[in-house]
């Protein structure tokens, strides 16, 4: 923590000296960036030297794996392994860490545990663009900057004759191929090919040093290789010797292209050894990029020494770190010469833009994308040249592009909103009729649930998990899709996607209000809105409930208008999480349920906007704001996420959010500085002032607005407003000024156009059931007619028309339709399923209550588990075997049994061994009957089911089933010693 005091100190006695002067070119705004904000908690950022969105992100690496471990640092450690040039920045998938430096003494060691140094935080410096330690193992001086594509290291070392370099390309991630040479005895260079998150992920590399090494050795799997000056395999290291150097910096350039393409990048960046200048020039680099938004005030003056980690600047770093996060990626990808590599891994020249990967798309398309529509608008444009070239060369606009794979990380196809957004906002210089294109090819692809989404207007639960995420981030990509028709002038193409846009109305339960699961034609049973599932991308459905930000107000009507929606906030905000279901670190930044720690919460506060209480979108902000970020290492509420978490602090700071890309409308909440200057591209500013910011911390509600010195009315700004320059004055109290927000002008996001009629839904306890019951129909939409069909015929508007709930007693079959105004539904089909009641089933192990399948019957319902586990029919056991008891009620004839199982390697989930069957009379005294053992080896990764059958052909009552867990996982495996799992359903019996 001594650090932090440190870094305040340095903060205020920096403004002091800068505070003479508002130029905003003379100010020193790294001076206010803490890179440490984020590298605790879950924040998973990294403190290395990197710039604006850098190809290098050179930065300690001192753990190795684990989540906590995804950007190669963690803020606690005391052991560095080295130094890498690649980094992501808040990613919940570790990957990167490539071509590792590290400075030794002594005798030169391969192995990088042994490598290893401590290293102490007292010791530990860090600021945009330089980062400094100390080796306490080696009593090395470690100093790190950085160009675009060049790292520089500089290295003091103790006076001694063994001072090393070791290079180890085998660290971190899989290496499926590498190879080191050394040039000359100033000179190496190499390729690393890694597969991890991103596949055969390459690096070429570089390297010069200042002085000459005296002598190297190069090993193959920890074997030096006598006489070579290269070598190639999987376990590369080298090591470089120095006789008593001083002082050795290193310039590494890197290229995913090839070794000369990293010379080329390490000639032109860094032509000679200049360490300060290279720092000096990063720290201008940052300078420039960080004041496009210039804050000033933020929060009351010190009042007392008690009062010191309130300093008036604490906010500030607080937002310029957040700011500087949001530049961190995504990252240029192509070399000074506009080579790179696409997704066709062949070699292409990036000509008029630069090429860029490490999109976090699913994060970033909601606050951060929207940011740099404001402050960067030229880079932005090279984003969707990058998106339209992936598109090009791999045949889809990226979802989740890293180096040059895609790793189709997340749900939707959120390149889409990015590039709408952009068009929407007059950032035009791309070819708009290509990206047209290459949109509707993204969301009419079957992938992912897409094919069942446009079949069945929504995805079902039966076809996919996450299906209801899945369907509300689909929904939003059509509606942009829509927008962007539109303003290119295609009429049936926006006919089309606007409809689509409203499929969210097609997973709204309007009987309970939330955003639920369809299953069998109906909704999932049963339904906890608070419990973490398989439905939902990392939430529940509390967390879905309002994600329908291109269509609030018709959200609003649905649920009974303006109060009751209030009110409905009102829950989310209060009921508490107790984190039930299942366990996902990414559920995090909890308010009630609410969290923050994960992005589809992030326009939620806003939503009070649209209702009578504006005051609410204030308070919640104001609470999120200083809750759930601060100057600690574990300063973000969750995963950084390359920018979102940040990019949301920034521009709420600022008092505006644009809650749904394509909009132009920015909702206002509260302004947190006393003076914010946007510096737009155009030239001009727009200025935002709060001078109750510093009066007083309670100063959270809107008083009163003017814009351009005229009084203004309006919840929300327009973006052309700020982009032609201007003033927003706001006036911020204590307490809510209620007749002035009654006055306050609502905010807009609706669908009126070619309105859909919602699907109907059929109401059943069960798909299976051993006594008849009465299944019920249903439709969001009170004024359509249903009507339905039980003989597997399509109904239509000459079928039965329902009114009331219909028996089920024999295997059924029922379709319905929603019918108004001539305007159909998509056809809602539910299957039931009469079970024998002859059989009952004890379970001697129980189920993980994360895998339950439909519970304790789910081996005999009748149900078979589809080949995608993930969507929840199949029950799961760990670490004990599977072990259930079948008891017929009377002693009767058997010809078979059979055990249904499945096996997904990278999963855990392994076939059994064996599966032994037993016979009894009695149920006490078994006699085996069968042995079944697995045809199907371990090491085969391919996702497939596995029916042990046994051919019994005897009589009994009983029937014990044992299946065999494979055990821990084998030495190879990349999870090895962990517990494998058996996935298992279903038991027949003949």
């Amino acid at each position: 923590m001594k650090l932090f005091t440190r870094h305040i100190l340095f903060v205020v006695a920096a403004l002091a000296i800068t505070s003479a002067t508002s130029a905003q070119n003379k100010r020193d705004y790294t001076a206010l960036v803490n890179p440490f904000i984020g590298t605790g908690g879950h924040g998973h950022t990294y403190p290395g030297p990197v710039m604006p969105f850098g190809m290098v992100q050179l930065s300690p690496d001192t753990r190795l794996d684990g989540w906590d471990g995804c950007s190669g640092y963690f803020y606690t450690d005391t052991v560095v392994y080295g130094f890498s040039h690649t980094h992501l920045s808040g990613t919940g998938i570790f990957d990167y860490c490539d071509v590792l430096f590290m400075p030794t003494t002594g005798t030169p060691n391969f192995n990088k545990f042994n490598n290893a140094s401590p290293f102490q935080k007292k010791n530990e410096y860090s600021t945009p663009g330089y980062y400094k330690t100390f080796l306490d193992k080696y009593k090395i001086k470690v100093e790190l900057t950085a160009t675009t594509r060049v790292g520089v290291h500089r290295y003091t070392y103790p006076a001694t004759g063994e001072a090393n370099i070791v290079i180890d390309l085998q660290h971190r991630d899989e290496v499926m191929d590498s190879w080191i040479e050394v040039v000359s005895n100033h000179e190496i260079r190499g390729y690393r090919c890694s597969s991890s998150w991103a596949d055969n992920q390459r690096v070429y590399f570089y390297a010069k040093f200042s002085k000459p090494f005296k002598s190297y050795a190069i090993a193959s799997d920890d074997v030096v290789q006598i006489g070579k000056s290269k070598a190639q395999g999987k376990n590369i290291k080298l090591v470089l010797n120095f006789d008593n150097p001083g002082e050795v910096i290193s310039k590494v350039g890197i290229s995913d292209v090839s070794t000369d393409g990293a010379l080329k990048n390490l000639d032109t960046e860094v032509p000679d050894f200049d360490f300060k200048k290279v720092q000096v020039a990063a720290k201008a680099a940052w300078n420039k990029e960080l004041s496009k938004i210039d804050v000033q005030g933020g929060e009351p003056a010190l009042t007392s020494k008690a009062d010191t980690n309130l300093s008036a600047h604490k906010k500030q770093t607080i937002f310029y770190t957040a700011l500087y996060h949001c530049m961190l990626a995504p990252n240029i990808y192509n070399d000074v010469d506009g080579k790179y590599r696409g997704f066709d891994q062949k070699i292409h020249v990036a000509k008029g833009f630069n090429y860029y990967t490490v999109f976090s798309l699913w994060d970033t398309y909601r606050a951060e994308d929207p940011l740099f529509n404001l402050i960067d608008r030229a880079r932005t444009q090279d984003f969707i040249k990058s998106f339209l070239a992936m598109y090009e060369q791999g045949g889809l606009l990226p979802i989740w592009p890293l180096a040059s794979s895609e790793t189709f990380c997340m749900v939707g196809n959120h390149s889409i909103p990015v590039i709408v957004d952009a068009y929407a906002k007059g950032i035009r210089g791309f070819d708009a009729e290509e990206a047209l294109k290459a949109m509707k090819s993204a969301v009419n692809r079957d992938q992912f649930g897409l094919d069942s989404y446009r079949r069945n207007g929504a995805v079902l639960a039966d076809d996919e998990q996450e299906s209801v995420s899945k369907t509300l981030e689909y929904c939003i990509d059509d509606w942009c899709i829509a927008q962007m028709a539109k303003m290119m002038g295609h009429g049936d193409d926006y006919t089309e996607f606007i409809q689509r846009a409203q499929y969210w109305k097609n997973v709204y339960n309007n009987q309970n209000g939330f955003m639920q699961a369809r299953v069998n034609g109906g909704w999932l049973t049963p339904f906890d809105p608070t419990e973490v599932d398989h439905n939902y991308t990392e939430g529940n459905a509390w967390q879905y409930d309002f994600l329908a930000p291109q269509d609030v107000e018709t959200l609003v009507s649905k649920e009974g208008g303006k109060q009751k929606f209030e009110q409905r906030l009102d829950q989310l905000f209060t009921i508490p999480f107790d984190n039930h279901g299942l366990n996902l670190p990414d559920v995090a930044g909890l308010i009630g349920q609410y969290a923050h720690g994960n992005e589809p919460s992030h326009h939620m506060a806003y939503l009070y906007n649209f209702t009578d209480a504006p005051q609410k979108t204030q308070f919640y902000i104001h609470k999120i704001i200083n809750d759930e970020y601060s100057a600690n290492p574990n300063g973000l509420a969750g995963n950084e996420d390359c920018g979102q978490m940040s990019a949301w602090y920034v521009i709420s700071s600022l008092g505006i959010y644009n809650i749904m890309p394509g909009q132009q409308q920015f909702q206002i909440g509260m302004p947190q500085f006393d003076k914010t200057v946007i510096n737009l591209e155009n030239g001009k500013k727009f200025t935002i002032l709060n001078h109750g910011a510093s009066v007083s911390r309670s100063n959270i509600y809107l008083e009163g607005m003017k814009l351009n010195n005229a009084a203004y009315n309006k919840v929300y700004i327009n973006y052309n407003t700020i982009y032609n320059g201007g003033q927003l004055a706001v006036t911020s109290g204590k307490t809510v000024n209620k007749a002035y927000e009654k006055g306050l002008e609502k905010p807009y996001s609706v669908i009126k156009d070619n309105l859909i009629v919602p699907d109907p839904y059929i109401n059943a306890p069960a798909q299976t059931f051993t006594q008849p019951f009465y299944a019920s129909m249903g439709c969001a939409d009170a004024g359509a007619k249903i009507y339905y069909t039980v003989d597997g015929s399509t109904p239509d508007e000459n079928s039965a028309a329902y009114t009331t709930p219909l028996l089920i007693s024999t295997n059924t079959t029922v379709k319905a339709i929603a019918i108004k105004n001539g305007k159909k539904s998509f056809v809602d089909v539910s299957t039931f399923q009469k079970l024998r009641n002859d059989i009952d089933l004890t379970l001697v192990n129980k189920y993980l209550p994360d895998y339950p399948a439909k519970g304790d019957n789910s081996l005999i319902d009748g149900l078979r588990g589809k080949l995608n586990w993930q969507l929840g029919n199949w029950q799961a056991f760990q670490g004990n075997d599977l072990v259930a008891i079948l008891d017929m009620r009377s002693v009767k004839p058997i010809t078979q049994v059979s055990l249904g199982t499945i096996q997904d390697t990278g999963a855990w989930i392994i076939f059994p061994q064996y599966v032994q069957y037993y016979t009894s009379n009695d149920g006490t005294n078994y006699t085996l009957a069968a042995t079944v053992n697995t045809q199907v080896d371990i090491k085969d990764t391919k996702v497939q089911i596995q029916e042990f059958t046994a051919k019994l052909n005897t009589s009994a009552r009983y029937i014990k089933v044992v299946a065999k867990q494979y055990g821990p996982l084998p030495d190879w495996h990349a999870n090895k010693g962990e517990q494998s799992y058996i996935f298992a359903d279903e038991i027949t019996v003949e």
